[in-house]
């Protein structure tokens, strides 16, 4: 059919005549087998075309795994895997992500691929509604293929903003690609059109996206809170700070003052345009608070725990949009991040998991609040492993400050389908269907503290706020719901006794780290507020300073619970305050992060820390975006090329 060969060429040329990768997403009839004029005069076909667009997210070198888990990394709590010479290993993720970057490297290519064939699914979609029937006044199913297109934009919009964090500038293309390719090869187009293009079509596509909870509408499709949650993450990117291809001082944009490139600098808009990217986001923001659709789940263990499960939270609908995965066919959450099991068990099946890639550090763990719930939901300083009377016992990490696992996925909280799938698949490794959340309530309030403390302080509220809500009353919500209920008024206290717009900006800075670390996000807010370097350099000091002060322990000393496998957390002696010197009867000890300072070789203090990051400004400062891939550049007819010091 001609529509088979069509669709076969709009596929190779949709990432610019990349490859493009398959989805698996749903086992349905294609729309390709229909005459293209003829798929989006179907609201069966048009849906189906659709979920093409949503499988493209399912994919390992997209949301399935390098996006929420590897790509953003490294920030100042979360490291890739990857110390001393590894660092410096450009052909894998683990000098990649430590700024040690390689046009080269083929999951560049990949992920460009990947995503720019997504986009040019949701093209199809956007460009078919448009023309189609259905959509004229009067049609029963108009409201319904507007959702579609919606979708589509919304999805698009994503994709684009994600890889304008990961690359910079590159092509926009926001029409589906003819078949004699005349659209197909493009040049880059500056971030801040792309962005402006992007909030220009989620203010469209808000309109005909419903509410969580409408008509049986869930968080698995992009909502109308996402939109709005999107565009004004957006709105502040675009406010924020960039590091350019070249200056656009003579456009009004300022330079940095610290960590600015002399030939790529650190530029951000100019403050006129920068208020009105903040009155866009409040605008946005307070859209979401003020429906009530989307609160915190009052339980913070609660909320990890019904992600773990693969449950939706219909109650609460904290999360604004979830990437639909499917056990045993995508999801890499909890299998290459998350709390270790270290191999073969009876109970959890012969393969374990890798729980690589991704791992936190000590001074982030010595930053929490020690009655803080989200550090030990966050912070896992013990594997898992099997013992010779095939029990699963928690075995304490020791020396290991740059490795401690990201525990808010755990295997012993996901559901018995999960652990039977594991078992039935032997030595092979089973993905586990956790969804992948692309953005939480608790970032809309954060979100929302920052625009407001910009504006107007900590505790101003005018007809623009949601409801009267100030900055202040943001932050504690998302501060108080991480403590127990015997605590919150020892924990409104501390948000109460932050004084001054700069302090409490630094606050918010802190709290985006305690709520979000391992998701994926905070590097790229770090980006935006110029702070990476800034803060990758504290963690350093900090972790210098706590082990040259002996602030930590040489040992930690624990206690078993009766079962004589699982920790007892409430009697690990993190701080040393137990004052042991010896071991002693009833405890555990394992050699701990203070043990570098007697430590003849301190590797983790002389190799192992400088190499972290090791590139950001070791070439060009403050070169944190990604380089495109030799093969895409070698493919681009010439309208591709690399900047900020790498070669093509």
């Amino acid at each position: 059919m001609i529509m088979k060969k069509n669709f076969k060429i709009m596929m190779m040329c949709a990432t610019l005549c990349g490859l493009t990768a398959c989805s698996d997403f749903l086992e349905q009839t294609s729309p390709s087998e229909l005459q293209n004029k003829n798929v989006y005069e179907s609201v069966y076909y048009t849906n189906l075309a659709l979920n093409n667009v949503y499988g493209g997210l399912t994919q390992d070198y997209t949301y399935s795994q390098y996006i929420p888990i590897v790509w953003g990394l490294n920030s100042d709590c979360e490291l890739v895997d990857g110390l001393g010479d590894d660092a410096y290993n450009t052909s894998s993720e683990r000098g990649n992500m430590n700024y040690n970057a390689n046009p080269g490297w083929a999951n560049l290519a990949r992920l460009w691929d990947a995503m720019y064939g997504i986009i040019e699914n949701a093209n199809l979609v956007v460009d078919g509604v448009a023309g189609s029937s259905l959509v004229e006044e009067g049609n029963p199913d108009r409201q319904t293929m507007l959702r579609f297109r919606a979708e589509a934009m919304t999805l698009r919009a994503m994709c684009y903003f994600d890889m304008i964090r990961f690359f910079g500038d590159i092509p926009m293309k926001m029409e589906s690609t003819n078949p004699d390719l005349s659209n197909a090869y493009l040049s880059k187009t500056d971030r801040d059109s792309i962005m402006d293009r992007l909030m220009q079509d989620l203010d469209e596509a808000i309109n005909y996206l419903p509410w969580a909870g409408e008509a049986g509408y869930t968080t698995e499709h992009v909502t109308k809170g996402y939109a709005h949650a999107l565009l004004a993450n957006i709105a502040l990117t675009r406010a924020g700070w960039n590091i350019r291809e070249q200056s656009k001082a003579d456009q009004g944009y300022i330079t940095a003052m610290e960590n600015s490139d002399p030939q790529y600098p650190t530029q951000r808009c100019s403050d006129e345009k920068r208020t009105e990217m903040y009155e866009l986001a409040l605008k946005h923001l307070s859209a979401i608070i003020v429906s009530n659709v989307h609160k915190l789940n009052p339980s913070i263990e609660n909320y990890w725990y019904l992600i773990n499960q693969r449950v939706l939270d219909q109650n609460y609908r904290e999360n604004l949009f979830e990437i639909p995965m499917g056990l045993a066919k995508s999801g890499e959450l909890g299998y290459t991040v998350g709390v270790r099991i270290n191999g073969a068990s009876t109970k959890y099946g012969q393969k374990g998991n890798s729980s690589g890639k991704l791992k936190l550090t000590a001074p982030y763990f010595w930053s929490f609040d020690r009655k803080d719930l989200r550090r030990d939901l966050t912070c896992a300083n013990y594997q898992l492993k099997q013992n010779d009377k095939g029990l699963i016992v928690e075995e304490m990490l020791g020396n290991s400050p740059f490795g401690i696992y990201c525990a808010k996925w755990d295997i012993r909280k996901m559901s018995e389908e999960w652990r039977l799938a594991a078992i039935a698949a032997g030595d092979g490794k089973l993905t586990t269907g956790i969804n992948v959340v692309r953005m939480r309530y608790p970032q809309v309030l954060l979100m929302y503290a920052e625009v407001m403390n910009e504006l107007y302080g900590p505790d101003a509220a005018n007809e623009n706020s949601a409801n009267g809500m100030t900055a202040r009353m943001a932050l504690k919500e998302v501060h108080m719901r991480a403590f127990a209920d015997t605590d919150k008024a020892y924990a409104e206290g501390q948000i109460n006794a932050i004084a001054g717009k700069d302090d409490f900006f630094d606050a918010i800075v802190d709290e985006n780290a305690w709520e979000l670390a391992g998701e994926g996000f905070r590097k790229f807010d770090l980006i935006r507020w110029n702070l990476l370097s800034e803060k990758i350099d504290q963690f350093k000091k900090d972790y210098m300073r706590q082990v040259n002060n002996y602030e930590y322990p040489e040992k930690v000393y624990f206690k078993y619970k009766e079962d004589g496998c699982t920790i007892d957390m409430s009697s690990v002696d993190w701080y040393g305050e137990l004052g042991f010197t010896e071991d002693v009867e009833g405890y555990e000890s394992k050699t701990f992060w203070g043990a570098e300072v007697t430590d003849s070789e301190q590797k983790n203090l002389q190799i192992n820390l400088p190499s972290i990051s090791s590139g950001l400004n070791a070439t060009v400062k403050n070169r944190y975006l990604l380089p495109i891939a030799s093969t895409t550049i070698s493919a681009s007819n010439g309208h591709l090329h690399n900047s900020y010091g790498y070669t093509d």
